[in-house]
C-alpha cells in the first residue's frame, strides 16, 4: 500500500510541476511562433502557417527602425548598474558585517532596504523626472543607469550580505596579518572567497535592468531608450505591429539566455551557497 501511494504522490507531484511548467513556457512559446508569422496569419489566428524572416529583417535591418541602437542603450545601461551595484552591494555588505556598526544601524539599514525594495518603481519616477532635468541628467546613460542602480542595490545588499556572512573571519584576520591594506584584503581575499555569489548576483541585477521599462520609459528619449522601451513603440496610435514586436521580444530573450547558459553553474553554486554548509 506505502509503495502505491509513494507512487502516486510522485505522479502528482511530477504532474504539478509539468503544469506548472507549461504555464510559464506557454506565453514563450506563443511570442516566438508569432515571430514567425506574417500579420495576416497572426490576427486570423492561423494554426498552421509558412514560417518567415521577414520580421527579424525589419527589426533588424529596416532603415526606420532603430532596435540595434537600442539594444546597444540596454547593454550599457545594463553593464554599468549591475557593476556599479554589484561595487557598492559589496563594500555595503562587507561593512555590516565586518565594522563595528551599532546594532539598531546596520539592523535599520537592511530593514530600509527591504522596504525601498517593496515600493513601486514608479512612483519615484515623477521625483527623479523633475530631479534629472534639473541637474542635466534626463535622457542620458549617466542618469538611467544611477536609477537601475539604485532599484537593484537593496537586492545587492541582501544578496552579498549572505555571501560575505560565508567568508571565514580567519581568512581576513591572516591577510591584516600579513599587512593587507582594507582594499587588497577585499580584492585578494573576499572577492575570490564569493565571486560565485558575485556572478549569481551580477546575472540577477542584469536581468531586472534589461527588462526594466517604466523608469527607463519616462527618463529618456530616443537616443538612449532601451529595448522595452523600443517593444513598446511597435504600439501605434492606429496599428500595433504585433510580428515586429514579437520578433524583437525573441531577440531581446537573447543575451539573458546566453548569460543564463554560460553562468550556470555559478549560479547555482552562488543560490546554494548560503544553504549549505
Amino acid at each position: 500500500m506505502r509503495p502505491a501511494a509513494g507512487g502516486r504522490a510522485e505522479a502528482a507531484l511530477h504532474g504539478g510541476l509539468t503544469l506548472a511548467a507549461t504555464i510559464v513556457l506557454f506565453p514563450f512559446l506563443w511570442i516566438t511562433l508569432a515571430a514567425f508569422k506574417t500579420q495576416i496569419a497572426l490576427l486570423s489566428g492561423a494554426v498552421t502557417f509558412t514560417p518567415v524572416l521577414s520580421n527579424f529583417r525589419d527589426v533588424l535591418f529596416s532603415k526606420t527602425s532603430e532596435y540595434l541602437h537600442h539594444f546597444v542603450n540596454s547593454a550599457i545601461v545594463g553593464l554599468g548598474s549591475t557593476v556599479g551595484a554589484l561595487v557598492v552591494g559589496t563594500l555595503g555588505a562587507w561593512s555590516l558585517r565586518r565594522m563595528r556598526w551599532p546594532y539598531p544601524v546596520s539592523q535599520g539599514l537592511m530593514a530600509w532596504a527591504i522596504v525601498f525594495q517593496m515600493i513601486p518603481p514608479i512612483t519615484m519616477v515623477g521625483a527623479w523626472y523633475v530631479m534629472f532635468r534639473t541637474v542635466g541628467l534626463y535622457n542620458t546613460y549617466a542618469g538611467l543607469v544611477l536609477a537601475h542602480l539604485t532599484l537593484n542595490l537593496p537586492l545587492v545588499l541582501w544578496m552579498m550580505s549572505v555571501f560575505v556572512a560565508q567568508v571565514p573571519v580567519e581568512l581576513e584576520e591572516a591577510a591584516r596579518i600579513d599587512g593587507a591594506s582594507t582594499p587588497g584584503l577585499l580584492w585578494r581575499v573576499v572577492v575570490p572567497v564569493i565571486r560565485p555569489g558575485l556572478t549569481a548576483c551580477g546575472l540577477l541585477v542584469f536581468i531586472l535592468s534589461w527588462n526594466e521599462f517604466a523608469v527607463a520609459l519616462n527618463l529618456t528619449a530616443k537616443q538612449t531608450a532601451t529595448v522595452p522601451v523600443a517593444i513598446a513603440k511597435y504600439a501605434q496610435e492606429f496599428e500595433i505591429q504585433y510580428t515586429q514586436m514579437a520578433a524583437s521580444a525573441v531577440l531581446s530573450i537573447v543575451p539573458a539566455l546566453l548569460l543564463l547558459l554560460i553562468g550556470q553553474r555559478h549560479i547555482v553554486r552562488g543560490l546554494t551557497i548560503g544553504a549549505i554548509k
